[in-house]
This record gives C-alpha cells, sequence and structure tokens, in this order.
C-alpha cells in the first residue's frame, strides 16, 4: 500500500528484510514422521501449504461449525476489523495533502477608520460602514524532500499492520477455539471414566470393609482403599471446574455470555487426526505469519519515519492565492471579483532548541527498536514450530506405551475376570485390576488429547494457510 511518487524523499527507503537462511526448525533434524500411535504415524509434507480452513483436517462438522461461528461474532475481530478502517481512514485522509487545498472564504466585519491624529496627512473621515468579503483561496506545499510521501508510506504501513494484526487475530481465534473444544472434550471423557474408576473403588471399599468386620483384612488395608477412593474423589470438583471454564472460554470466543449455553460440542472421538501435515522452510514461514508480516510493516513505518523527520530538517515552499470580492453591500458581492493576490513563502527552520535534531534521533531509535522486534518475532515463529514439531514426535512415542499399558492393562483385567469365574481370585482382586486398568486409560486419553491439541498448534503455528495479499506500489 505504499504511495510511489515521483521526486526526492530524504531518508532510508525500506526493503523488506531478508529471510532467514538456515534450513530446518530443530536443531537435530526431525524424521519425516513421527512414531504410528493408535494406528496413525503423521508425515510432513514439504512445501505443502496449509488448508485456508485448516480446522476441516479435523473431520468434524461440530468443530467446523464452532469455528465458524466465532469467526462471525468474535467482539475481537469486530475491534481488530474497526482499527483497520481507523488506519486507512488516516490514511487517506493524509493524502489530500498531497493536492492544493482550495477552501471559500465568506465574512462580513464592521469598521470605521478614525480621524488622522494633528500632524498626520488630511484623511476624509468616514463613519461606521460594513465590509463584505468574499473569496477563493487556494495553498499548496510543494513536497521538495518528501515529508508528505514519507508521512504517507508511514500511515500505508500502519493500515497494513492494521490488515495482518485482524488477520493474526483471525487465525489465533480458530486456534483457541480448536484447542478449547479439544480440552474440553478431553476434559469430559476424563470425569466420564473417573466416574467408572469411583464405582470400581466405592465397591472395592464396601468389600474391604465387610471383610475387615469378619477379619479377613486389615485395617490398614482398608485404610488404604479408602484412601485411593478419596484421592479420586478430590480430582472430580477440579476437573469439573476445568471443564466448566473451557466451556465459558467458548462461550466467549462465540460472542456470547457465558449463561447463554452453546452449540454441541464435538466429543474426541469424533475427531480424525490428520496423517498428512504441511510443513514450510522457515524462509518461507515469514511470508505466511500475519504476526512476522504486521511487525514487518511496523519496521517500514519506523523507516519512512525517520525521512519525515529528516524532511522537516529542509526548508518547506509553500505557494498561495486567493480570487475574491469586497464590497460595501452584500447584494454587489456576485458583481465581479475586485480584489486577488499570489504569494510564496520560504520557511528554513534555523532554531528550534534542538527539537527537530532530537526528533530525528528518536525516529532513528525507533527504527532500530523495530528491527529488533522483528527479529524476534520471527525466532519467536520459528521457536513455536519447533516446539510443536518436537512435540508432535514426543506425543506418538507417549502415546504408544500409553497405549501398551492400557492393553496390558486391560489383559490384566480380562485374566482376573476369567479367574473369578473359575474361583481363582477374589471380587476384590478384579476390582482392583478394573481400578487399574481405568487409571491406565486416563493416562492413555491424555497422550491422545496432546496429540490433537499439538497438531492444531502445529498448523496455527504456520500460519494457518492464511496467505499474504500480493505486494502493493
Amino acid at each position: 500500500m505504499l504511495v510511489l511518487l515521483a521526486g526526492c524523499a530524504v531518508g532510508p527507503d525500506f526493503h523488506s528484510p531478508a529471510a532467514p537462511t538456515v534450513g530446518r526448525y530443530t536443531e537435530a533434524e526431525l524424521p519425516d514422521a513421527t512414531g504410528d500411535a493408535a494406528g496413525v504415524s503423521q508425515r510432513f509434507r514439504a512445501q505443502q501449504a496449509v488448508p485456508q480452513d485448516w480446522w476441516t483436517l479435523f473431520a468434524s462438522p461440530r468443530l467446523d461449525a464452532l469455528v465458524q461461528q466465532a469467526l462471525a461474532a468474535s467482539p475481537t475481530l469486530d475491534a481488530a476489523q474497526a482499527r483497520l478502517e481507523q488506519a486507512i481512514a488516516a490514511y487517506q485522509a493524509e493524502a489530500g495533502q498531497q493536492w492544493p487545498q482550495v477552501d471559500a472564504n465568506l465574512a462580513a466585519t464592521r469598521e470605521k477608520i478614525s480621524t488622522p491624529a494633528p500632524g498626520d496627512p488630511p484623511l476624509r473621515d468616514f463613519g461606521p460602514f460594513t465590509l463584505y468579503h468574499a473569496a477563493i483561496e487556494v495553498q499548496y506545499t510543494l513536497d521538495l524532500f518528501g515529508a508528505e510521501r514519507r508521512a504517507l508510506e508511514s500511515l500505508a504501513a500502519g493500515s497494513d499492520y492494521q490488515r495482518y494484526q485482524l488477520e493474526a487475530a483471525r487465525l489465533s481465534l480458530a486456534g483457541n477455539v480448536v484447542l478449547t473444544a479439544i480440552r474440553e472434550a478431553a476434559t469430559a471423557e476424563r470425569l466420564a471414566t473417573t466416574e467408572a474408576l469411583l464405582a470400581a473403588q466405592r465397591e472395592q471399599v464396601d468389600i474391604a470393609e465387610h471383610r475387615q468386620r469378619q477379619g479377613g483384612v486389615s485395617q490398614a488395608e482398608l485404610l488404604g482403599q479408602r484412601a485411593l477412593l478419596a484421592q479420586t474423589e478430590a480430582s472430580q470438583p477440579a476437573l469439573r471446574q476445568q471443564r466448566a471454564a473451557l466451556r465459558h472460554q467458548l462461550a466467549v470466543y462465540l460472542g456470547r455470555a457465558p449463561g447463554d449455553g452453546l452449540p454441541p460440542l464435538p466429543r474426541l472421538d469424533e475427531l480424525r487426526l490428520p496423517a498428512g501435515l504441511p510443513l514450510t522452510v522457515p524462509a518461507e514461514l515469514t511470508r505466511r505469519r500475519p504476526d512476522i508480516r504486521a511487525a514487518e510493516a511496523l519496521l517500514a513505518g519506523a523507516t519512512a519515519d525517520v525521512g519525515v523527520a529528516t524532511a522537516n530538517l529542509y526548508p518547506r515552499l509553500t505557494l498561495s492565492g486567493s480570487l475574491g470580492s469586497d464590497r460595501l453591500e452584500s447584494s454587489r458581492l456576485l458583481e465581479g471579483f475586485n480584489i486577488w493576490s499570489l504569494g510564496a513563502g520560504l520557511a528554513q527552520p534555523l532554531f528550534h532548541g534542538g527539537t527537530l535534531r532530537a526528533r530525528q534521533r528518536g525516529a532513528e531509535a525507533a527504527l532500530r527498536a523495530a528491527e529488533a522486534n522483528y527479529r524476534q518475532t520471527v525466532l519467536g515463529g520459528l521457536q513455536q514450530v519447533a516446539d510443536t514439531l518436537t512435540a508432535l514426535h514426543g506425543d506418538a512415542a507417549t502415546l504408544a506405551a500409553r497405549d501398551r499399558a492400557l492393553a496390558d492393562a486391560t489383559g490384566y483385567r480380562d485374566i482376573a475376570a476369567r479367574r473369578l469365574a473359575l474361583g481363582g481370585v477374589s471380587r476384590l482382586a478384579l476390582l482392583d485390576a478394573e481400578r487399574q486398568k481405568l487409571q491406565t486409560a486416563l493416562d492413555a486419553l491424555a497422550a491422545r488429547a496432546d496429540r490433537y491439541a499439538d497438531t492444531a498448534a502445529l498448523l496455527q503455528a504456520l500460519g494457518g494457510g492464511w496467505e499474504a495479499p500480493p505486494a502493493r506500489p
């Protein structure tokens, strides 16, 4: 959106920073695919673009509906859109300063010419009279050293910044909705599994109490069973509170009050884990993340501000002219023009107490800060991708181990059930095997939810399918 105008403009010209030269995100080269877990090995496909609606990769209509509703109703996006419109209006207002400013002036004044003082030449004594004035006035300041052009560049960069901020807000909102929905679904399953675990533990305590009264188990064993039950019961309120907080947050993302309720939410088993994941190279990431493009726009604006501060040290040439009519009677104003003027003024700052030089130094310092902020934003984006890539490999390994533990615990429970049918073990032993199996299922559930969440985090970290608009002059 930067305006290209002919002529001299002092100060530095903006050039997009060089892309990162590093070839990978992590220090150690990672495999092209994660390990197999729950029957899925996620493969990273280089140079494949992230879909625009990247959340649809999870193949959940309920999740798609949540994200679309959030994008349509979020106050955060409404505020970002309004800030963009404000920035565009500021640019358009400044752009009007490139043209001559034409004003119509209409005035009426009551005047009197006093009698001359003693010793002055004789002058006719006029009584009070009304002078009517109508004129068209034109004024134009030549942009000799590019102050206006640099100011336009700064405002154009500001509107670009707000545009990228809007896109970053959309990407962040979509990612937050997906991650919160995944956590809510996982918490709901944890609550259901905990209920089953509590049922088994309560039965264990009942049996232990009965056997303790008959002398079959010791008081210590009974207290141990009660302690396990109490620990599980203590986890329930925290899980309910966590789920309620997640639902409240989802409501706010959707532009609703928490008390308004929510549409049907996806269950964890409804989500499909994407087997193929796009992975752009680090150099491409700087063009695909709106937060990095926003930092680049701030850098462009800071570069232009140095030009504005520099141009203010040089002369300003202003041309002016007017054509009008002065009459003693208002009815005669339109009889014709009887006054005109042409003028030119050249202003060169000489002494402002060091103000102009200080502003120039301040603009240069702001430019260095914007450069450092851009580098930090790029590094932060690279770190996010590196972290999620590493996490996905770890998630697959963790889930595979948790699934093996769950399979072993389930097999142990099944053996205990068969032995109980044959009279080889007690009901208490079967319940203990069931408890171990449910506890292991909770661990596997957490690992599965982490894998979904980190997949969504990677898609968001890669820019979420947002495509930078083509460069404008």
